[in-house]
């Protein structure tokens, strides 16, 4: 059995385009610190082998106390680490795995086929191989591979794309997974935790991203950690990240759009970045600026989109001499009748998509 830390993506020294130049820069910082935290997690919970998936940097134009401070962090895990480049940072001469100097318990898959590690002392076998360039256009480097029936545990760390036949990033598919026979393959690329699936004795997902860096990586980011012996891989996602991404809907109709806001807001959001779109009717033009001002101290970023609509009299046309009119001619006897408000609420409800519905338009 072998204790395992499974990470991948990290992206360091990312734009964070969106933020202003302070927060940017505070963001990157809290990047590199999560891979510290990542090597102090993984000591604590007695990980033999640290599976780092490629991408762990966003591009070849990164600070070198970036790298400085990746190697020494790495070189404090008291296990071996094996890294597969991915297509931002592919291996290439003068790329990042060729300027930086790494400890002695870092081994990079440097080539794009695959490479066998052996750690005797574990009775494991770690294979791998690494993007050579920004993008690989086919999955041949699974092509042919199983990994022997040898009572080893066999593990595999790839950069790749799994179910994507025409992806530029190494396209996989799951009966190449299934084929390779290994106890756990360890995938990056992905920014979302996959759930650990089975094909047969394989075990394989994608962690996902340590930590999100835009509106399309919502939710919690982190690393898989556990155990893997011959054809069993018991595995759990652990959170990293310091902050989420967040996108919240939030219907105004009838309410203040402060309070509205406020009564949506789950608790402690101050650390975190937030998307809020305001939807539904209003009386009156919704004051952004006044709202942006009112809820900064709430969150660490905050952006504010409105999708409201004014609001209309719904039966402003009813009995009219067209299709609306009587539309809304029958629905207002029902309304009538209604025998409570309760009903009358669903009846308006019908009115608003049946008028949205004529209007080629959202509700």
């Amino acid at each position: 059995m072998v204790r395992i830390l499974h990470g991948a993506d990290f992206h360091l020294d990312s734009a964070y385009g969106a933020l202003g130049e302070e927060q940017a820069r505070a963001r990157r910082q809290e990047s590199r610190e999560l891979v510290r935290r990542m090597v102090e997690y993984a000591n604590e919970q007695g990980a033999q082998v640290m599976l780092l998936a490629g991408d762990l940097f966003d591009s070849d134009e990164f600070f070198s106390q970036t790298g400085e401070d990746l190697a020494l962090a790495l070189s404090r895990f008291e296990g071996k680490v094996f890294i597969a480049p991915g297509n931002h940072d592919f291996c290439a001469p003068g790329s990042a795995y060729d300027r930086i100097l790494w400890p002695e318990n870092v081994h990079v898959f440097r080539a794009d086929k695959l490479e066998r590690v052996d750690l005797s002392d574990l009775q494991c076998s770690v294979w791998g191989a690494g993007f050579t360039a920004p993008s690989v256009n086919d999955g041949s480097v699974l092509r042919g591979f199983a990994a022997p029936d040898d009572g080893w545990t066999h593990l595999l760390v790839l950069h790749g794309d799994v179910g994507v036949r025409d992806s530029r990033y190494r396209p996989l598919t799951e009966e190449q997974l299934a084929a390779t026979g290994v106890d756990y393959a360890a995938l990056g690329h992905q920014h979302t935790f996959s759930g650990v699936h089975r094909l047969g004795k394989t075990a394989w997902a994608y962690c996902g991203c340590m930590e999100g860096r835009g509106f399309d990586e919502l939710g919690e980011k982190g690393v898989l950690c556990g155990t893997v012996s011959p054809g069993r891989a018991d595995l759990r996602f652990v959170p990293m990240g310091t902050r989420r991404y967040e996108i919240l809907n939030v219907d105004v109709t009838d309410s203040q759009p402060l309070a509205a806001i406020s009564g949506a807001l789950p608790r402690d959001t101050e650390k975190d970045i937030y998307r809020i779109i305001l939807t539904g009717e209003t009386e009156t033009p919704v004051r952004l600026d006044w709202l942006q001002q009112e809820l900064a101290d709430r969150f660490y970023a905050l952006e504010l989109r409105d999708q409201t609509r004014m609001k209309q009299d719904l039966w402003a046309k009813c009995g009219e001499d067209s299709l609306r009119g009587l539309f809304l001619q029958e629905l207002r006897k029902k309304y009538d009748a209604a025998a409570d408000e309760a009903a009358r609420k669903k009846i308006e409800q019908a009115v608003r998509f049946g008028l949205a519905a004529m209007d080629n338009r959202e509700m």
